[in-house]
């Protein structure tokens, strides 16, 4: 290597001057840096160029002996020596300037003064030694040779720096680590360097290393400069994401605030606007909005009713009795809304959510009577949730309604009062976030109720399941001070809510349905229970009041044990779909330390004893699969039929009488599992289409594309109802082509088409019917 340098030194000389005179340049242009500073490292770019030239100098006028040979010879060498000095006091100068601008050191250190006066003793030695020849001479030649006292003159490049070291490294944490990595670098490389050059005469390598170090100095301090703009920008850019999220909270609470004030008029209101904006924004997000299109709806859904702060309290009072002068009032709510928020220009949406929120799909709506696409989408999203929390929120008139009323209304709904896409989305969170295991929940029952006059409080439902469920209690029998009839009974039950309802309206709402009540003496009334055997037997025991109860189908077992007597019922309900529960109650008593916990212990075929047969709807005709009744959601299917290129599947349909919602009608599931039944092992469900108009599927497996039509045959969903009760014929007509599978039918005016894209290689197909509260007969396939 030293070879190389040695042939080629005066190139490399030549184009280290021209990189870094470029870098001196450069640096005068620059702006990131401070005046002094950017001077000094200028002084030290040009520092560093003009001793390489004048090292270069040297070498090429190196035995000339013409004078100009003569003079430049001496120049050039006794500049070497002094700018070497220089190049260590400048350095000196830049460490200063590091520690007491950027560092905030208030004193220099005192070493970097004695570096500064040694350096430029230094540089005075270089000129005595022009005139005595301490460092170098000259020969008759011309020719350079080192003096006696050369080695002195390492003592400034050498030593110095290592003092300035010291320094650094004592203010290490001052510098960041690409300053301090160049000031290690400037120090240490000329140093390592010179001490090799004092074994290779002939060559500078030690100020070409100078040239470089300085040329490192100045990359180095520009990607410093870069990394603090980052550091800056990032702090910045922080800054004002603090300050967003600052005035976000700001808007939140002052827009939180306003609709508090608001719904204060109402107390059934309270949490309405929060609860639509939430369920609002959940809507837009399923639908593959963008996060901003969620935010804006998220924001005009809280403020859409603000309106409501124009009307008058004694019409808010009145609830639903409203008179037409009043329905106009009410109807002119979204306008003052818009009115109000108008002033938010910097949001128009605010506004324009708002004014068409009470707007229907159908055209059937207010305050403009806008159709379809015409309402904005914002609004039809506001509209979807806004039905949503009203149905499933205590008003002043009812209970929240339970999860299958309020699911067969938004079908219902569904392209009348809503927009079908954000109406079927609704469904889809509340088959979601509701499951079968909740009506299955003893976790929230009562553990003390207080029962004055008969019924006046009742506890809520306890399920009676296959599983056998154990409940206790103590009762205190010295409520009243009146010589009346004091005893605890339970109610058996079924409704939507977990509850028992006297109020017309709330039975109809959650399809209760009372089967009978019994007492801890034996006596009990039978409503709706299609037979009650009781039997009761004496006993003596002094640890409070025991029930277990268990079912099976349509019967339930419930054993009741007091301190007197034990009470062994069979209760045959009036058909299979019932749910059943428990309701404690009781006449002047209290009902305290109630527990109920399930065993573990099902209840098989054969231990309840059969007090009446159960209730068959299939026997009728049977074709090329035998009949199933569909006692509840999916209880019972066909056996699978391959589908290869087509099929026809004919059968009659009827909902069973106890069947009251839209969906209580039959099903095809589209399916693979090796022995061609739903749930067999292997089991993989492409799609589950009910003839409601109702699609889902395991999108893991298959893409299910469905199209549904209200034809002009369609009589509404009562009627439709009605006739599904009343029986009708149904075909199913599926087609294969390749992966793609495409079902049609047609029932009572609902046109449906539902194409499943099966991954490829997923293996046969099956198809099977099932349903829910339904029996389905004379099956016939072609």
């Amino acid at each position: 290597m030293f070879g190389f340098i040695r042939e080629h030194q005066m190139n490399i000389m030549l184009a280290l001057c021209a990189v870094c005179t470029a870098m001196a340049v450069m640096l005068i242009l620059t702006r990131f840096l401070s005046e002094r500073r950017k001077w000094i490292m200028v002084l030290m770019e040009l520092t560093a160029t003009l001793l390489l030239a004048s090292d270069r100098m040297a070498y090429k006028y190196k035995g000339d002996i013409s004078d100009l040979g003569f003079i430049m010879v001496r120049i050039s060498n006794f500049m070497v020596f002094f700018l070497t000095s220089a190049i260590v006091l400048i350095f000196n100068l830049y460490l200063i300037d590091l520690l007491t601008s950027d560092g905030k050191v208030k004193k220099v250190p005192n070493r970097l003064k004695a570096v500064n006066i040694g350096a430029l003793m230094g540089m005075a030695l270089v000129v005595l030694s022009s005139f005595t020849g301490l460092y170098y001479s000259f020969d008759a030649e011309n020719n350079y040779h080192r003096g006696p006292g050369f080695l002195i003159c390492y003592i400034v490049p050498v030593f110095f720096p290592i003092v300035q070291y010291t320094v650094i490294r004592q203010y290490k944490k001052l510098f960041s680590r690409l300053i301090y990595t160049s000031l290690v670098l400037y120090i240490f490389v000329p140093i390592i360097v010179g001490i090799i050059q004092i074994f290779t005469y002939g060559i500078s390598i030690v100020n070409m290393a100078m040239v470089l170090v300085s040329v490192c100095l100045y990359i180095f301090t520009y990607l410093d400069i870069n990394a603090e703009v980052e550091r800056a920008h990032e702090i910045e850019v922080g800054n004002l994401q603090k300050e967003q999220k600052s005035m976000k909270r700001l808007f939140d609470q002052t827009v939180t605030a306003f609709v508090n004030a608001v719904e204060m008029k109402d107390k059934y209101s309270e949490g309405h606007s929060v609860r639509v904006a939430e369920y609002a924004r959940r809507i837009a997000k399923a639908c593959g909005r963008s996060e901003d299109e969620c935010e804006e709806v998220y924001y005009a859904a809280l403020l859409h009713d603000v309106g409501m702060i124009g009307i008058p309290d004694n019409i808010i009072e009145k609830g639903d009795d409203l008179s037409a002068d009043d329905m106009k009032l009410v109807e002119h709510k979204p306008v003052m809304s818009e009115e109000i928020l108008s002033s938010i220009s910097e949001y128009p949406y605010l506004s324009q959510g708002a004014r068409y929120s009470c707007e229907r799909y159908d055209g059937k709506g207010y305050p403009d009577g806008l159709k379809g696409q015409e309402i904005p989408e914002i609004s039809r999203i506001i509209a979807a949730a806004d039905t949503y929390d009203n149905m499933t929120s205590k008003k002043r008139n009812r209970d929240a309604l339970s999860y299958q009323v309020v699911r067969e209304e938004f079908i219902k709904m569904s392209g009348g009062k809503l927009d079908p896409e954000f109406s079927e989305m609704v469904v889809r969170f509340m088959d979601e976030d509701h499951t079968e295991t909740e009506t299955e929940d003893i976790t929230q029952l009562e553990t003390e109720l207080r029962c004055g006059e008969y019924r006046d409080n009742v506890s809520m439902g306890i399920p009676v399941l296959q599983e056998i469920t154990k409940i206790h209690f103590e009762c205190d029998s010295t409520l009243t001070d009146k010589k009346g009839f004091s005893a605890p009974s339970v109610i058996l039950f079924d409704s939507y809510n977990r509850h028992i309802h006297r109020d017309p309206k709330t039975i109809t709402a959650y399809r209760y349905v009372e089967f009978g009540e019994i007492w801890f003496d034996g006596h009990y009334v039978s409503t709706n229970a299609r037979n009650i055997e009781v039997k009761v037997t004496d006993n003596d025991v002094t640890d409070g009041y025991e029930i277990t109860a268990g079912r099976y189908d349509d019967h339930l077992s419930v054993k009741m044990i007091s301190p007197k007597k034990t009470v062994e019922s069979i209760i045959a309900l009036p058909d299979n779909s019932k749910t059943s529960y428990i309701g404690l109650t009781g006449e002047n008593c209290l009902l305290k330390n109630i527990t109920a916990d399930k065993t573990g212990i099902m209840v098989s075929e054969g231990d309840i004893r059969k007090i009446v047969g159960r209730l068959s709807y299939i026997d009728r005709i049977e074709s090329d699969m035998p009949n199933i009744q569909i006692d509840h959601n999916r209880s019972a299917s066909t056996e699978g039929i391959l589908i290869n290129d087509e099929v026809i599947i004919n059968f009659h349909t009827m909902s069973l009488p106890s069947a009251d919602l839209v969906w209580h009608c039959p099903y095809i599931v589209l399916f693979n599992s090796e022995n061609k039944k739903i749930g067999g092992k292997g089991y993989l469900e492409y799609a589950l289409i009910k003839i409601n108009g109702e699609v889902s599927g395991d999108s893991n497996y298959a893409e299910n594309r469905f199209y549904m039509k209200k034809g002009d045959t369609f009589a509404g969903w009562d009627d439709w109802k009605q006739k599904n009760k009343s029986g009708l014929e149904c075909s199913v007509h599926i087609v294969k082509k390749g992966n793609k599978i495409i079902l049609t039918t047609s029932n009572l005016g609902i046109d449906i088409e539902n194409t499943t894209i099966i991954e490829k290689g997923a293996g046969e197909v099956y198809a099977a019917i099932t349903g829910d509260q339904v029996a389905v007969t004379d099956i016939r396939i072609r």
